[in-house]
């Protein structure tokens, strides 16, 4: 059984209290796989730590790797009490482990307050991310399902755009 927990959109503000290492990966992504059994061997040692270890799988939850702002993967943020900051050190065990027993994150600038995964501003970025996710589901389906032309699901799309538009201008 895996140490470490897995945070998904429902559960992530629990990274809200105590300190915690949050690895952001995709199960297609080389580096990803590579980093695993580092992280699952950093988790288990997470109790004598003093922490909590998860991760987040990017392609089940968009919205929070919105929230997060994660471009590259993987992505690793330190979180202590609310206050992120990234993590941008060597993915040994040792280096982990070091970051959290001598303190090295506290030299580590914090991500600034409208950047932060609880700001109102990153609370709408989650939301774009999920509506993204739901426009190409629609595109999935009337290419895939319904067997309509990519071109034709296009030409839905800047329709509707441009009918919302027209609407909200009224």
């Amino acid at each position: 059984r895996s140490s470490v927990r897995v945070l998904c959109g429902s559960n992530w503000s629990l990274v809200l209290q105590g300190q915690w290492m949050l690895e952001f990966y995709a199960p297609w992504c080389p580096a990803c796989q590579q980093i695993e059994a580092t992280w699952e061997s950093f988790a288990k040692e997470s109790e004598r730590l003093g922490i909590t270890v998860g991760k987040v799988d990017v392609t089940q939850e968009p919205g929070l790797s919105g929230r997060f702002f994660v471009t590259t993967l993987p992505t690793i943020y330190h979180a202590n009490d609310g206050v992120f900051r990234r993590y941008r050190g060597s993915r040994t065990l040792e280096d982990l482990q070091g970051y959290i027993l001598e303190r090295k994150w506290e030299a580590v600038e914090p991500v600034a307050g409208w950047k932060s995964p609880s700001s109102i501003m990153m609370h709408g970025m989650a939301g774009l991310f999920h509506f993204s996710g739901w426009i190409r589901q629609i595109h999935n389906y009337l290419t895939g399902t319904l067997g309509l032309h990519v071109w034709m699901s296009y030409a839905i799309f800047v329709l509707a755009t441009l009918l919302i538009g027209l609407f909200l201008g009224l």
